[in-house]
């Protein structure tokens, strides 16, 4: 009997043992996490000499955790360190997230330390953190580059601490979680395969740079045709074809090639190798990877927060967009501001349309454009379909004002143009007001809209087809139809209409993304906005802002 006795404590010690002792090793491990994240509490936290970016929310997030260690799983571990060094096909830089020191310090926590594990830990998860911020709001701080950027969305959700422990319960919490930051829809996924395409290029030798010359026009005879041809062909503007005898003539074949790249570059598609294409084709492989990365940096500063109807447009691409139910149903090309009257950035609610809109000319305009060609010609308002107004509309004889002495500062009315074909609104404008005076507009500059280059406005985006447009956004075709336009235009008498629904309105800028065909497509920088994206893409990682959105 005591014999058994004896048999059963044995048993009960080889059962509980390693489970005490697994107890005693995890209350240590939470206990050195306490540690390192009780350490530095009034100061930026470091783990070893790995500085953590998110330390109140990493000290948070632990606290919430009881101290355990998050990352017990080490598929959960091969999920992140995969994201993160898949984080360099989306622009990113994998060092930004401890890649190196993650893949460093993993063997020796397997050593089953508790002081690796803690901290391995702690770092894991900020790596995490940081990956995600990147995903969700990219690198660079919008904010700091634009005052007049007004996006805006939480950080995870209004909780973050709950979402990262709810998405490092499991391996595949924590997958899906990535991959919905990850793949942010077509335009993203397009730059995605157009920045693989282009370090393809690069490995392969890139392009060789072409001399300047005169310009080359088709069926003339050039040196340089060869290097040309040879450029065409490494971006898949030419399809590679056999040595030819006559191999300096600028043939159909290379005009051809010449006018796909044109198109690719937005530039006019002529055929004419002048100045702007030949710069456009010695621009460096490395520099067209650099712009795709800035483009992609875009679009994560703003697709989280897009919503399924929205209208969008792309200040350098010339363009304007409809999406409703998350599908593209409406396009249209557009002019946009001037270098040194620029369109906006910012994000707006299209709340009504004006119909047979009335135009006040603004300050600036009225001192540079309207008072001199006055003084010049005291005609030129009746010509405009113009009229001089007071502060309350009431018109004035313009008759009675000497032009030759008057100023803006002096000049105590405004100037109207009446509604009608020749106004410079068109015959509708579609409203979101905002601090800008800013809006999208019909114009009576219509042949303007087949050059390659649209920047003519003095800040209003200028569209071809806008009744294309109002028709989408009132939502009532048997009320509201081109038929019924037609009448209220013929009046040519200002009406307002208030849309059923207000529009989300995004005036963007992107200089590349890849077109439904497969073409990577570059626009000309316009504004010079791309180089501080790039710049600030190829800086060390810093530490978070108290505000992820990017206000100040």
């Amino acid at each position: 009997m005591k014999a058994i006795s004896v048999l059963f404590l044995l048993v009960l010690v080889f059962i509980f043992l390693p489970t005490l002792s697994q107890a005693k090793s995890q209350a240590a491990t939470e206990e050195l996490i306490r540690h390192e994240l009780e350490a530095n509490k009034n100061a930026t936290l470091t783990v070893g000499s790995t500085k953590i970016a998110a330390t109140k929310l990493i000290q948070n997030f632990y606290q919430y955790n009881d101290y355990q260690l998050a990352w017990k799983d080490q598929a959960m571990i091969d999920v992140l360190l995969e994201a993160i060094d898949n984080a360099d096909t989306l622009g990113l830089t994998p060092g930004d997230y401890h890649q190196s020191i993650i893949k460093a310090r993993i063997e020796k926590a397997l050593t089953g330390e508790a002081a690796q594990q803690a901290q391995l830990d702690i770092i894991l998860t900020d790596a995490l953190v940081r990956l995600i911020y990147h995903l969700s709001y990219g690198k660079v701080v919008p904010g700091s580059l634009d005052p007049d950027w007004n996006f805006s969305r939480e950080f995870m959700t209004s909780d973050p601490v709950a979402k990262l422990h709810y998405i490092l319960r499991s391996e595949k919490k924590l997958k899906n979680y990535l991959d919905k930051n990850i793949h942010l829809g077509p335009f993203y996924q397009g730059l995605v395969k157009a920045l693989a395409q282009y370090r393809r290029i690069q490995k392969s030798g890139g392009w060789k740079t072409i001399p300047a010359g005169k310009t080359l026009k088709p069926d003339m005879q050039d040196p340089r045709i060869p290097l040309i041809k040879a450029r065409l062909q490494v971006t898949g503007d030419l399809k590679k074809s056999k040595i030819e005898a006559n191999v300096h003539d600028y043939n159909a074949e290379i005009e051809a090639g010449v006018k796909h790249f044109q198109h690719r570059h937005q530039i006019e598609v002529d055929g004419i190798i002048g100045k702007g294409t030949l710069q456009q084709m010695n621009d460096t492989v490395a520099f067209r990877i650099d712009q795709i990365k800035a483009n992609l940096e875009r679009i994560r500063w703003i697709r989280h927060n897009l919503g399924d109807e929205f209208v969008l447009v792309n200040i350098a691409g010339y363009k304007v967009y409809y999406v409703q139910d998350n599908k593209l149903v409406w396009e249209s090309r557009a002019q946009v501001g001037k270098e040194y009257r620029k369109t906006p950035v910012f994000r707006d609610n299209i709340k009504y349309l004006v119909f047979n809109p009335t135009w006040t000319v603004p300050p600036t305009i009225l001192e540079k454009d309207i008072l001199p060609k006055l003084k010049k010609d005291p005609g030129y308002l009746q010509k405009k379909n113009m009229n001089v107004v007071d502060l309350k509309g009431k018109k004035i004889n313009s008759s009675n004002i000497n032009w030759s002495t008057t100023t803006v500062k002096n000049f105590p009315y405004m100037i109207r143009q009446e509604p009608g074909p020749a106004n410079a609104l068109g015959r509708v404008k579609i409203m979101f007001p905002n601090k800008h005076l800013v809006y999208l507009h019909d114009t009576p500059s219509k042949s303007k809209f087949d050059r390659a280059e649209r920047a003519f406005s003095s800040g209003c985006i200028r569209i071809e087809n806008p009744f294309e447009l109002v028709e989408l956004l009132l939502k009532d075709n048997s009320k509201w139809n081109q038929a019924k336009f037609k009448e209220i235009l013929d009046s040519e008498k200002l009406q307002n209409v208030s849309l059923p629904q207000s529009v989300p309105v995004l005036l963007l800028y992107f200089t590349s993304r890849m077109d439904k065909d497969g073409q990577v497509m570059f626009y000309k920088d316009i504004y010079h906005r791309d180089e501080k994206i790039i710049h600030g893409l190829k800086q060390p990682f810093h530490l978070l802002a108290p505000d992820p959105n990017g206000q100040k």
